[in-house]
């Protein structure tokens, strides 16, 4: 081995998450800490270079040796404990010599490597969870935050720290031992401020550098392993600083790569659970609106994106941040410009208008001229949709409710308008409405025939019907088109109810030359009646359910 192999050489850091495109047989964070090493040791005139690297070098070889001697050896309490109280020893070595010599790295150069080297045994560690109580009582965790906030992040131990942090916080880790995993947990969020921590760090780090890279993707799964791990934990880091940062690098404008996909996915969980920056997404997905991705992977940060966006709009108070905060105007944009997400904004507009809490909503929508741009989507799926027959079912879906919370939602002048677009061109929008009802009446016929055969053969073979089963057969109702065609149903019923005579008659005018039946159509209205949410109380499940009623007794 020549003296440039004894440089770059690091030991095995064990398992980790990796980012796509990384290589194990040739990591750069290696060849980083030689050329790191040959550097500090090349610029220290104050000290013998060639004594540094000599002892430096025999160090190495002697740690490689050691590694091959404890291979074998079992790793307990015990070890773990030795493993900890040696890393203390070290880090406080550490930090001692460099403070005493602050400018002469190879003083301190050979401690680096030490703590270096217990940090890489530390992660043996993350494979026994049940122990994570030893690193809180014996301190460790707070001495490997008290590393992450060294103001050199050119250090070899600080992005040691980091891949250690992730390891220990790897979500199916701490799902072996809840136990150790609340006290890792506890100890690393009992500062109060970790995340705040992590984002000064990341902040710090320029993602220009490979290695750098990977610490930020390090940091984020350790903040994605602690969010999903505790959520309550969201609305805190969001309050440190994460979600500024999050959207402040989602927005760069810099050459998309797998950071700023990860940046969205962390994004989208902090909103599940913290909705306060909700109106800061509008200004991100704008890009979207003339823009498409120009990967798979950055279509992947686009659907992140109108998730989150889809997750606040389940809260009421969101409906209302929506509608000042003109994502009305920029959905429907979207809708026009006929990019890659249209799709995605009419998953948008569906949850900001569905429920009595998007009134408003509905009512801003045909102000905005939204009907002009919806119902054009309603008579044909565009065929850039048409990717799948899951995808057809999606945008119909989605167009469906869209009109169905208009006709619950609107009043006076704007209900007008909407049910006068069902009338023009001799009520060709009825005819789109019934052609869509037959082929998912057929599609869930179709479906129920192939439940109820099942049912039969396990009635034969006496098995029992449970209900999970019986969940089971449901969901593939719904997969069959059930949601649709109960909407479709409904968009019916209403349209029916409307005091248009022109409408009626022609609904049961098709009904009547395709075969069709009143009676199909009621039953379909009362299992939907049936599954109606409680909302806001039973009061309110009560009230929706008889005025659906009330209405298949008109229609």
């Amino acid at each position: 081995m020549d003296v440039g192999e004894l440089l770059n050489y690091q030991p095995d850091r064990g398992a980790k998450r990796l980012r796509a495109g990384d290589d194990d047989d040739d990591d750069p964070r290696n060849k980083k800490a030689g050329r790191e090493l040959a550097r500090h040791l090349e610029g220290d005139d104050s000290e013998d270079p060639s004594g540094d690297r000599k002892r430096i070098l025999e160090k190495l070889m002697d740690d490689d040796e050691d590694a091959d001697d404890q291979e074998g050896e079992p790793v307990d309490e015990s070890s773990v404990k030795k493993m900890i109280l040696t890393f203390e020893k070290r880090s406080y070595k550490n930090q001692e010599l460099r403070i005493k010599f602050p400018d002469t790295p190879g003083r301190f150069m050979e401690t680096e490597l030490d703590l270096n080297d217990i940090i890489q045994e530390m992660h043996v560690i993350a494979t026994m969870p049940d122990l994570y109580h030893l690193l809180v009582e014996l301190n460790a965790v707070h001495s490997l935050l008290g590393l992450l906030s060294h103001e050199n992040t050119d250090i070899l131990s600080f992005k040691d720290v980091v891949d250690l942090l992730q390891e220990l916080t790897d979500i199916d880790t701490l799902h072996e031992s809840e136990e150790g995993a609340e006290v890792l947990i506890d100890s690393l969020v009992s500062p109060g401020q970790v995340v705040a921590l992590l984002v000064q760090n990341m902040e710090r780090l320029d993602e220009q550098v490979k290695e750098e890279a990977d610490g930020v993707y390090n940091t984020l799964a350790i903040i994605e392993n602690m969010a999903e791990f505790r959520p309550g934990l969201c609305t805190e880091a969001a309050q440190q600083g994460l979600m500024q940062w999050l959207l402040k690098r989602i927005k760069a404008k810099i050459p998309f790569d797998a950071n700023k996909l990860y940046c969205s996915e962390v994004l989208a969980i902090l909103l599940q659970n913290n909705d306060s920056t909700f109106p800061a997404l509008f200004s991100v997905v704008a890009v979207f609106k003339r823009h498409n991705p120009a990967t798979a992977e950055e279509q992947e940060m686009m659907e992140n994106l109108f998730d989150a966006m889809c997750s606040c709009l389940m809260l009421a108070a969101n409906r209302d941040r929506f509608l000042r905060g003109e994502g009305l105007q920029l959905m429907n944009l979207m809708l026009r410009e006929k990019k890659m997400s249209r799709t995605s904004a009419l998953r948008v507009l569906d949850h900001g208008m569905i429920g009595p809490e998007g009134s408003d909503n509905c009512h801003k929508f045909v102000d905005i001229l939204g009907l002009r741009t919806i119902f054009p989507l309603f008579m044909k799926t565009p065929k850039k949709m048409r990717k799948a027959g899951a995808a057809d079912k999606e945008h119909e879906e989605h167009v469906c409710s869209i009109i169905s919370s208009c006709l619950r939602n609107l009043k006076a002048q704007q209900r007008t308008r909407l049910l006068s677009k069902f009338t023009e061109n001799d009520c060709e929008k009825v005819d789109r409405l019934m052609e869509l009802h037959f082929k998912y009446l057929e599609a869930v016929q179709l479906a129920d025939k192939r439940i109820e055969g099942e049912k039969h053969d396990m009635v034969k073979r006496g098995e029992i019907l449970d209900d999970v089963m019986e969940d089971e057969f449901y969901l593939r109702r719904l997969d069959a088109g059930l949601f649709v065609l109960q909407l479709l149903c409904y968009i019916m019923v209403e349209i029916s109810n409307s005091g248009i005579s022109q409408l009626q008659q022609r609904v049961h005018q098709i009904l009547n030359l395709r075969g069709g039946s009143v009676k199909v159509v009621r039953h379909i209205m009362r299992e939907y009646a049936e599954n109606i949410g409680d909302g806001k109380s039973e009061e309110f499940k009560e009230s929706e359910q008889k005025r659906i009623m009330d209405l298949l007794e008109n229609f």
